[in-house]
This record gives structure tokens, C-alpha cells and sequence, in this order.
């Protein structure tokens, strides 16, 4: 992200890898029924070459669709950034940022992960800003908390 000038960035972060714990769990099924389909098939070296290939194939899977998340918070505005090869990018400045509410279930609380979201101030019901996933949500409602009372410390230019 190119910072404007007296830009400086709060947070930095990707969806916890935790986020995406149900993804490996139902790639875990996906590979014990590969083993089991072996073994049923008196293959077994098959069924766990399968097994193997998925298990690599959804390592793979889950890390990209981690690491191709970016979320960021400067002292101006939020970004969410997605995609590997195409890209697609969500901004709203933070002082449009009206109101920041923190999801937490109880898996994802044992999890220590969450979803922030910021609704902005948009004509649009339902315009919604999300950080889905984030590991230790709080921080990142401090970092936006810090921003807003950074700018409401700032003199602005006409002297008020």
C-alpha cells in the first residue's frame, strides 16, 4: 500500500490461521476417507498416496487463502486487500468509521480469534467493514480507538 504523505500505519495483519481451523478439519475427513477408501479397496498404498497429495493440496489451500488477506489500519484510513492474482481492495477512511463491534462465538473465543466490524458512515444500510478472523480482536478496536482519539487530539488547521 503506497502511504500518502503523514500516513503511518496502526495495524497490520492477516485472518488467524486459527480462522480457517473448520477448512483443515473437513480437509482432515476429506483424507481419512481417501485412507479409508484404500484400505476398503486393498490399496492402501494408493489410498495413502491420495491421501498425502490432499493433505498437501489443502495445506496449500487454507495458507493462500490466509496469507492473500491483508487487512490495515493507518492513522487516515482501513484497508482490506484480497486475491493472488486478481486483486481486490476495500478502503473507507477511519474518520467515517461510525461505530466498531467485536464477534466472538464460543469456538472462536476458545480460539482466541474474532471478526471486527467497523460501520462507516454510509448512506447504505448494511455497509459493513469486516476484519473476519482476526487473532486477539481487542487489539485491533484499540488501534482504531487510538486513531480516533489521535485525530480528535490534533489541533486542526484553522485553529480550533
Amino acid at each position: 500500500m503506497d502511504l500518502h504523505p503523514g500516513e503511518h500505519v496502526i495495524y497490520e495483519g492477516h485472518p488467524s490461521w486459527r480462522s480457517i481451523f473448520s477448512f483443515y478439519l473437513m480437509g482432515l475427513v476429506v483424507v481419512a476417507a481417501a485412507v479409508a477408501i484404500g484400505v476398503v479397496a486393498d490399496k492402501v498404498g494408493i489410498g495413502a498416496g491420495a491421501a498425502g497429495a490432499i493433505l498437501l493440496i489443502l495445506l496449500l489451500v487454507g495458507w493462500l487463502r490466509r496469507i492473500t488477506t491483508r487487512y490495515l489500519i493507518t492513522n487516515r484510513r482501513l484497508q482490506i486487500r484480497r486475491g493472488l492474482l486478481a486483486k481486490h481492495t476495500e478502503e473507507t477512511r477511519v474518520e467515517r468509521v461510525v461505530d466498531v463491534t467485536v464477534h466472538q462465538g464460543v469456538f472462536d473465543r476458545i480460539l482466541r480469534i474474532g471478526a471486527v466490524d467497523f460501520d462507516n458512515a454510509s448512506a447504505q444500510q448494511g455497509d459493513l467493514f469486516r476484519f473476519a478472523g482476526i487473532a486477539s480482536p481487542e487489539n485491533v478496536v484499540r488501534a482504531i480507538d487510538r486513531v480516533h482519539e489521535d485525530s480528535t487530539a490534533t489541533p486542526t488547521a484553522t485553529g480550533e
